[in-house]
């Protein structure tokens, strides 16, 4: 029995990634060893990895793996923006 305490949703920043660098569903799909159609599925949210897909996609990006995924939503692009910009932080 699953209890509802330990259900939890999966955010990612996937899709962000990809933007940023440039990688198509079908790059990132053919990297991780996946079908392209799993990457939408994962950036949708309607399906949560494995800790080695999760990992897999992580190292492909050359990040940890919690700048990734998270049980806590993201922060969204524009409000990062508008904290650095308040703080006086030039972009990255």
């Amino acid at each position: 029995m699953i209890r509802d305490d330990f259900v939890k949703t999966l955010y990612n920043r996937i899709a962000v990634f990809r933007a940023e660098r440039g990688v198509s569903r079908r790059e990132l799909s053919e990297a991780v060893g996946v079908n392209n159609q799993t990457i939408g599925y994962l950036e949708r949210g309607d399906y949560k990895p494995s800790l080695e897909l999760a990992m897999k996609i992580a190292d492909y990006f050359g990040v940890p793996i919690e700048l990734l995924f998270s049980f806590r939503p993201f922060e969204s692009v524009a409000e990062t923006l508008r904290r650095a910009a308040a703080a006086g932080d030039q972009p990255l």
